[in-house]
């Protein structure tokens, strides 16, 4: 359980698996190396498109894997600003690299609401 590579500490994290890090234009999200290890390889993701609003612990999104389908839940509430498109050809990124190019969207929701999610460590601990 290593909390630097698999839940690196520059973002912060939901108790439902998904992560939320501050960025200059919004608070970019996907899902924890947890949640896409317990999912397997990952078939197919649904996003919310750019413009709709998403709420905290809430699901915005569906991810679907050989094993299950996956309700995505919101770490914060805000105006959805952009979607990764590169996961409608290439749903493997989540697998792959779920804190980089797998991120899923980015939202227009202010900083603050991080401070409500769990540090790394904190997160990790449940693992």
């Amino acid at each position: 359980m290593s909390s630097n590579k698999n839940y690196p500490a520059d973002r912060k994290y939901h108790p439902e698996h998904t992560w939320a890090r501050a960025e200059d234009d919004g608070v970019v999200v996907g899902i924890s190396y947890f949640a896409q290890e317990q999912l397997g390889e990952v078939l197919f993701v649904e996003l919310p498109a750019v413009g709709e609003e998403i709420r905290e612990g809430r699901p915005f999104g569906v991810v679907e894997s050989a094993k299950v389908a996956s309700d995505l839940i919101a770490p914060v509430t805000g105006t959805v600003v952009a979607v990764n498109e590169k996961l409608e050809e290439e749903p493997e990124l989540i697998n792959e690299d779920p804190y980089g190019a797998g991120w899923m969207i980015k939202v227009d929701a202010a900083p603050h609401q991080l401070d409500r999610l769990l540090e790394a460590g904190e997160y990790a601990r449940d693992k």
